[in-house]
């Protein structure tokens, strides 16, 4: 999830836990160990472009680093919290605030190790956006309502009201995930393997992703509230896997190597950005939820030994916003 709502979802649980008259201060100790949990996204390196990539959402997220979280949280504070409070208490709420902050990135789909280090999977439940307005102001109000008021019930009815948006978007994706099968059950293909993941912001318009006879199938599904599934069909591309002859070209290379972290990072939906050559995408993602063109990818270098270039190709272009409003509320 994006920082503010970590941040927010820390404050509540810290907020639900305390007393009275600590009861603001345990929400702002909540709110920051909340984000520090993403600290992890500090680990990068000029020379190793996909650094970043495999340690962002990784071993400060794992639920097994959440006492050792909540510890250096707990420590950075309290200097500067330590005639305020104990230090017993202090961690107290920092654990509550740490403790959710995998758990949350893990229901979107961008892959957290939730269970490092006893699995290197990167666990993407997909049941909401990483950016979702409605669920973050719904967590905010209680928030407010519960700072303003000293009100536990406000802070806990906000916690219920999460997870019962969380339950929504797990229900959403089943129906989405139906559409999708039906749909490639129509064109008569054999599905290796797929995805479905919300798009930005909501919880109506789907990304469906499929493998079949060595192509990804992109296509756009939206489930309505009481509404039938609805497609907005696209296209496919072929996948690009790291047994291809381009790779095989260069064993013990650099390249080899960072191929191989690329399409590990991307759970093997790697395809050549169409339009862009010598550029891969991560498929899972792009502008459009029926489109080809990946929002990221990697640039192959000119020689062997050289490290890819990782680029962002966002279009945020008036023509594609207003594609997507119009899958995202058809006529």
């Amino acid at each position: 999830m994006d920082l503010l709502t970590q941040g927010i979802t820390g404050a509540l649980l810290a907020h639900a836990a305390a007393r009275p008259a600590e009861s603001r201060l345990a929400a702002a100790v909540g709110f920051g160990a909340g984000l520090l949990a993403d600290a992890d996204a500090l680990i990068r390196s000029d020379s190793d472009p996909l650094l970043y990539l495999e340690y962002h959402r990784h071993f400060t997220h794992a639920l097994l680093f959440v006492p050792v979280g909540a510890l250096l949280a707990a420590l950075l504070l309290w200097p500067i919290l330590r005639r305020r409070i104990s230090f017993m208490r202090l961690y107290l709420f920092t654990l509550l605030g740490y403790s959710l902050s995998g758990v949350l990135d893990a229901c979107t789909s961008y892959g957290t190790h939730l269970f490092w280090p006893f699995s290197d999977t990167r666990v993407a439940w997909s049941v909401i956006s990483i950016v979702d307005p409605l669920f973050t102001l719904g967590l905010l109000l209680a928030l407010v309502v519960a700072l303003r008021k000293r009100s536990f019930r406000a802070a806990r009815l906000g916690l219920l009201f999460g997870c019962a948006y969380l339950v929504l978007g797990l229900v959403q994706h089943q129906r989405a995930a139906e559409v999708a099968a039906e749909l490639a059950a129509s064109r008569g293909h054999a599905v290796e393997r797929g995805l479905v993941k919300p798009t930005l912001g909501n919880l109506l318009l789907w990304r469906s992703v499929y493998e079949s006879g060595g192509r990804f199938h992109v296509d756009a599904v939206r489930v309505g509230w009481f509404s039938e599934g609805r497609v907005f069909e696209g296209t496919s591309v072929e996948r690009f896997a790291p047994g291809d002859v381009l790779v095989e070209a260069v064993p013990g290379t650099r390249l080899r190597s960072d191929l191989r972290r690329f399409d590990l990072f991307s759970d093997g939906y790697v395809a050549r950005a169409p339009g862009r050559p010598g550029t891969l995408g991560d498929i899972r993602y792009a502008s459009l939820p029926n489109g080809v063109q990946p929002i990221w990818g990697i640039e192959i270098p000119d020689t062997a030994d050289e490290p890819v270039r990782f680029r962002l190709f966002r279009d945020m272009s008036t023509e594609t916003r207003q594609q997507f409003m119009a899958m995202l509320f058809p006529d």
